[in-house]
């Protein structure tokens, strides 16, 4: 019975576990099918340059944006100074950020540079704000907060703020004395010049580009002169840090500056709009600018960037922005805030002008700023300022070379090639040479891996700065272009001969660097080597090392802190001067003489050790028994040092000599940190003006790769004379 059954019961247990078995089966399937891949984790880089409150802000809207969407926000801090150049080297080659915030006053040359992508911002933002980022009929960017410049003053000295420019003087005037200023402001800065330059309806670039010469312009500039020197109100040649340190000190009634001003500021402050000028009813209009989120071209993410701006630029990422950050937002659908500086800058914003996105403004902006140094400094008048001013932007913004014909560059490097093969074919020819080859093979072997090494670190660079000597560079494109940034600089074409800015004139002013600093560090090197190794100096262990500290330092920091010194109100130089007697206000980078006496100081100070540790070490090889034995005979001082210690020590002085002139033709830290080539460049060295026309303002990499070349020819010139005088190769 149960055997005949069984089949039966087979099937139904079958039926009732058919379910449990399925089920199985989906779990082992699963357990052996491939997991789904895992969401990837995106994570965007941005970079700013915001601190304080701006960058607490930022950091919580980016922790905010991840709690919610996931998107990790790497934030990169980049100074403020090298902002510009790092976006323009590393976005072309792929190194740059996704994202990156920054005004738009450089949206017209990034443009041409294809730094960033289209934005289409979602929420209701200023007007102002949107016009500002509109070029080529598309919005480039997403607006976060305007900023503009305020008359910030302290509620413990003034008790209203000043309504016309003539009542701000009156103020300042009454405020100021020996112990405080009436008004601080960085009057020679083309950024603060404009507030005076637009309220007498003057414009940086018009229509028909930029006129920095105009009557409009004249009147501005008397303006500036009449706060920064003739009304006595203004601290000589501020800085932010030292508005800052004097405003916290209680020695700033006034101060001219933007929100960004607060964040240093440990007392009490009040704000309000600028005042009105008095001589045409028209109200000061600084420039406005717009902080914008870009989307970098070349991001890793173009949904997850565009997204993210587009989030912090609309009510939410406002909101945090406003509360936190104090900044003033340009969102519309946030609350209102009751800061009274976001209300101070907003009502402000209403009679400001938006920066101006022409390409052409970096080269305004530094004209102006040469031709405002020796205005504030009072040693210009209005309406030759602003003919320097002209003059400068002349230079500055013209046009490139006409492109040249490639062909016969081509024809004649191929000459030169083929000249060269011919040469060393008849070399290798040379059975005497192939035998001292052989007979050195291992020598060359040693030297090998160091050619390779100067091969690559050497000379190929320098064959290709010379190949970009012949091309012009513009909005990231290159032309070639051949010899004629050559023909410009050794004719003087555009400058003149005589002007700061000729190539002959700084070739003149490099060597008088170079010959009167030579002079100091060989002389104060000798006379304190022949000091220190007489036997009766006590612990000339300890003065041998306190005497070599400035060469050991690096000579950056020391350029930073003699520019320091040499404040013409703050600085130790002018302090000495004075004492015993009445202060010492001498104006040191306001003339050439004492601009280039400052450098010159520097340089003394940092390069003296090493002719003295030279020299030191090249009289213990000298017997003093020599010395004695002239001295026995009647020789003098100088005599004994003329025609016994000299002799003995030219040989070891002279290669010193000889590589000391070399760095000092090329002491580029000491010129651009202490003078910055000021007045008005007339201080500029070959090396220091090269990088000034490569790296400020208009890009211009050819110009500058031409002025390196000739450098290096007059370096060649010079090392073919100084193996001459040695009687052997030195350099």
């Amino acid at each position: 019975m149960i055997a005949s059954l069984r089949p039966q019961l087979v099937w139904l247990l079958l039926f009732f576990a058919w379910p449990s078995l399925a089920i199985a089966q989906d779990a082992s399937e699963a357990a052996e099918a491939p997991a789904p891949p895992a969401q990837k984790e995106v994570t965007l880089q941005l970079w700013h340059a915001y601190q304080g409150k701006e960058l607490e802000a930022l950091r919580e809207a980016a922790s905010t944006y991840k709690a919610q969407t996931g998107v990790s926000i790497q934030l990169i801090d980049i100074p403020f100074g090298a902002f510009e150049k790092k976006l323009e080297t590393a976005i072309p080659r792929n190194n740059g950020p996704d994202l990156f915030i920054s005004a738009q006053g450089n949206l017209g040359k990034w443009l041409k540079l294809n730094l960033m992508e289209a934005g289409t911002p979602s929420s209701a933002q200023r007007t102002v704000a949107l016009e500002s980022l509109h070029e080529n009929e598309k919005t480039w960017g997403y607006p976060l907060a305007l900023k503009t410049l305020l008359l910030f003053f302290d509620p413990e000295l003034v008790d209203s703020p000043p309504t016309t420019t003539d009542a701000l003087i009156a103020q300042a005037k009454n405020l100021t004395d020996n112990k405080r200023y009436g008004l601080a402001y960085q009057a020679g800065t083309p950024f603060f010049h404009a507030t005076w330059m637009h309220g007498f309806g003057a414009e940086a670039i018009g229509p028909e580009g930029a006129q920095l010469d105009t009557p409009e312009h004249i009147a501005a500039y008397a303006f500036t002169q009449r706060l920064a020197h003739t009304e006595g109100i203004l601290p000589k040649r501020p800085t932010g840090q030292l508005i800052t340190q004097l405003y916290n000190d209680k020695r700033a009634a006034f101060v001219i500056s933007g929100p960004w001003f607060t964040s240093g500021i440990k007392r009490p402050v009040r704000v309000s709009p600028l005042p009105i000028i008095s001589d045409n009813g028209q109200p000061a209009k600084p420039y406005l600018s717009v902080e914008t989120v870009f989307v970098a071209d070349k991001n890793s993410d173009p949904q997850s960037a565009h997204a993210f701006a587009d989030w912090l630029s609309g009510p939410e990422g406002a909101q945090i922005r406003q509360d936190l950050g104090q900044q003033a937002v340009s969102a519309l659908d946030v609350t209102p805030s009751q800061d009274p500086i976001i209300q101070a800058v907003l009502a402000q914003s209403e009679k400001a002008v938006p920066l101006p996105t022409d390409p052409d403004i970096s080269n305004v902006w530094r004209a102006q700023e040469k031709a405002l140094e020796a205005l504030v400094s009072g040693t210009s008048s209005p309406e030759k300022t602003a003919k320097n001013a002209a003059f400068f932007h002349s230079i500055y913004s013209r046009s490139a070379p006409k492109p040249a014909n490639p062909l016969p560059y081509w024809i004649l490097m191929v000459g030169v090639l083929g000249a060269f093969g011919v040469w060393l074919r008849r070399r290798l020819k040379d059975a005497e040479l192939r035998q001292a080859v052989k007979r050195h093979k291992s020598d060359y072997l040693w030297v090998f891996p160091a050619g390779i090494a100067m091969l690559i670190l050497v000379a190929l660079p320098f064959v290709m700065g010379a190949a970009v000597s012949l091309y012009a560079h513009d909005g990231g494109e290159w032309t070639f272009v051949g010899l004629s940034h050559f023909w410009e600089i050794l004719t003087a074409k555009e400058t003149g001969f005589f002007s700061t800015m000729s190539f002959w004139y700084t070739l003149f002013i490099t060597l008088l660097w170079t010959v009167t600093n030579l002079i100091l560090h060989v002389s104060i090197g000798i006379g304190l080597a022949l000091l220190l190794r007489e036997p009766w100096i006590r612990m000339r262990g300890f003065w041998r090392a306190l005497l070599i500290l400035p060469w050991a330092i690096p000579n950056y920091i020391t350029a930073l802190i003699w520019k320091t010194m040499f404040h013409v109100q703050y600085g130790a130089v002018n302090a000495l001067l004075g004492m015993g007697g009445d202060p010492v206000e001498l104006d040191w980078f306001g003339s050439f003489s004492t601009a280039f006496a400052a450098n010159l100081i520097t340089n003394t100070w940092l390069g003296f050790p090493f002719m003295m540790v030279v020299t030191l070490g090249a009289l213990q090889a000298i017997p003093r028994e020599l010395e004695e034995a002239a001295e026995v005979d009647g020789a003098s001082w100088w005599t004994r040092f003329r025609h016994v210690v000299w002799p003995l020590l030219k040989p070891a002085l002279l290669p010193a000599i000889i590589l000391g002139s070399v760095w000092t033709f090329n002491m580029f830290n000491v010129i651009y940190l202490v003078s910055n080539g000021g007045p008005m460049g007339s201080t500029e060295i070959l090396i220091s003006d090269a990088y000034q026309w490569a790296f400020s303002g208009g890009n211009y990499y050819g110009y500058a790769a031409a002025y390196a070349v000739l450098i290096f020819v007059v370096l060649l010139i010079y090392s073919r004379f100084a193996n001459r005088i040695a009687g052997r190769r030195m350099l």
